[in-house]
């Protein structure tokens, strides 16, 4: 959750820079400001742009692993008939599970009825 926080203080401090250059170029065109070197010295630029997105692949990349485990996970299922309060335990992989129906570990495709709840235990 405060990686949600960080990228959005992120790309707000972006915008706000971008729009505060443009502002200082428009003034310094029109002979209001005398010219500033750089923030960001010109030969430090390509670097920084490959540093950037080496980092965005590799956070991607480790989301979309972190993900795919995450759903191979084996995690106990509880199907509970509300009427006659039965219950029926199954292992399934977490990842399997859609909706109203998943897949067992050992293959059958399981469809509860509109009078069952499903029970997904995880310990994560």
């Amino acid at each position: 959750m405060i990686l949600k926080f960080l990228l959005t203080a992120a790309v707000i401090l972006g915008a706000y820079l971008v729009i505060r250059a443009r502002i200082r170029r428009s003034r310094e065109a029109a002979g209001l400001v005398a010219p500033r070197s750089p923030l960001i010295p010109p030969a430090l630029i390509r670097p920084l742009a490959y540093g950037l997105l080496a980092v965005m692949l590799i956070g991607s990349l480790t989301y979309l692993v972190r993900d795919w485990d995450r759903d191979r996970e084996i995690i106990p299922v509880q199907v509970v008939n509300a009427n006659t309060g039965e219950v029926t335990r199954y292992e399934v992989l977490r990842g399997s599970v859609d909706g109203r129906r998943f897949l067992t570990s050992d293959g059958r495709e399981i469809r509860i009825a509109d009078i069952e709840r499903l029970i997904m235990e995880s310990d994560r």
